[in-house]
């Protein structure tokens, strides 16, 4: 079973706060799918907010190609990502996010910036990766 991850997680790679980043790695080597939207994310935010050079950018996004399947954003996606905007009140990228990930046949989406338990067509369920145990029974 195929997790998906959203670019803020990918970002805490880079994190200085080592429990975010290590949980980020974790992530990233079991059987992950990110999509290219996921990648031009993080390419944009690593050069204008990490101030990565182009070298540095390559070398991460051939580490996380690698490691994570590529789901492509196709027309199809665009479509199915418009209507899900629409009926579970998504932002539209994350709308492309959610789209991307059930394209890809994933069931669990980690992101930070998602509702935490959101369940998406009975199908995909968002999980915050970095929430401890101890918050998700509160």
């Amino acid at each position: 079973m195929s997790v998906f991850l959203d670019t803020n997680v990918l970002l805490y790679l880079f994190s200085d706060d080592q429990h975010k980043a290590d949980r980020a790695e974790e992530l990233i080597t079991t059987d992950a799918v990110v999509s290219v939207q996921v990648l031009n994310e993080l390419v944009a935010v690593a050069r204008r907010k990490l101030a990565m050079n182009w070298s540095e950018i390559a070398e991460t996004v051939r580490a996380i190609q690698s490691a994570c399947a590529v789901e492509p954003v196709t027309v199809e996606i665009h479509h199915e990502a418009r209507r899900l905007a629409e009926k579970h009140q998504l932002a539209w990228y994350d709308a492309l996010i959610v789209s991307a990930a059930l394209a890809a046949g994933c069931k669990t989406l980690f992101s930070e910036d998602m509702h935490d338990g959101l369940r998406i067509e009975n199908v995909l369920t968002v999980r915050n990766p970095f929430r401890s145990d101890e918050q998700a029974m509160k």
